[in-house]
């Protein structure tokens, strides 16, 4: 627990907070402190800058150790505000869906290249494990023809989904389903994309305590292998996709070559070399039927 002093200025208590995350090996321990005691406070960015000098209350003190408290064992700084930005949007989390990552931004780009040139006036998407909803809302985002389906097997997850549709306007064009994968999707789509749990189950308890302690368990264990969940998409992804559609998955680091033999094997060919994110990991796999 980080025990905030009273009566220090609100810009002392972020300085003493960033310290105290700095000297436990957090790794952004700044920005971490700016947001905590600014959500403890009700306050932006703006707010905090022009409130710097104001003293801090008893009842404000406690807020911002309780948050800081929850860091200091690891809780994800998107879990603790409920919300994390992706492709510059907003969206909810709940237990129940992934942090929304910024590696993940690589399978939209990927996504929305594969879509580049198709003339078709509506482009039907759907994403398997919706999760929070991030991939297939920012994909609607950017194709403002676009229809799309998520799927995912928490209800709870889906209910975030709804949520997050219906703040950023698109909920007209999303519909979301409660079923594994595309098991209860008839298509066809033009576009299918997925996230899917890759971590192999022997890994899991290796990963950053962030992670393995607050993702949902079920959207990290990809198996034995950590390819369960491709080995699912492949086993539905050929009916779901219309002729000349795609198919975007992320992929593990590493992962590259196994998913895209395992893909040939079921019907597939790349369609371009693996789409990397800026640590320079093969992150986007693109694929279409074989002919």
């Amino acid at each position: 627990m980080a025990n905030v002093e009273l009566s220090i200025s609100i810009d002392a208590a972020r300085r003493g907070l960033a310290r105290e995350f700095r000297r436990r090996g957090l790794d952004t321990p700044e920005l971490d402190a700016r947001l905590l005691v600014g959500h403890a406070l009700g306050l932006d960015h703006a707010a905090l800058v022009a409130q710097a000098g104001r003293r801090i209350d008893a009842r404000e003190a406690s807020a911002i150790s309780a948050l800081a408290g929850r860091r200091l064992g690891h809780e994800p700084v998107a879990r603790i505000l409920g919300v994390k930005e992706f492709w510059g949007m907003r969206f909810k989390l709940n237990a129940e869906t992934l942090v929304p990552r910024p590696e993940t931004e690589t399978v939209v780009e990927a996504a929305l290249a594969a879509m580049e040139g198709t003339n078709r006036s509506t482009l039907r998407i759907a994403d398997l494990g919706t999760g929070s909803g991030a991939i297939l809302l920012a994909l609607l985002a950017a194709q403002p023809a676009a229809l799309g389906v998520g799927t995912d097997i928490s209800h709870a997850a889906l209910a975030c989904a709804r949520e997050n549709a219906a703040a950023l306007g698109l909920a007209g064009r999303a519909t979301f389903v409660a079923c594994d994968y595309g098991r209860a999707l008839t298509g066809p789509f033009d576009l299918v994309v997925s996230n899917p749990p890759y971590v192999a189950r022997g890994d899991i308890a290796m990963l950053p305590p962030e992670v393995r302690d607050h993702d949902p368990l079920r959207a990290l264990d990809g198996g034995t292998d950590g390819l369960d969940g491709y080995r699912a998409i492949a086993a539905e992804a050929r009916r779901l996709l219309a002729p000349g559609g795609a198919l975007v998955m992320e992929l593990g680091a590493g992962q590259a070559q196994a998913v895209t033999d395992l893909m040939r094997v079921n019907g597939f060919t790349l369609d371009s070399p693996p789409r990397h994110d800026l640590a320079g990991i093969a992150r986007a796999l693109l694929l279409r039927p074989a002919p």
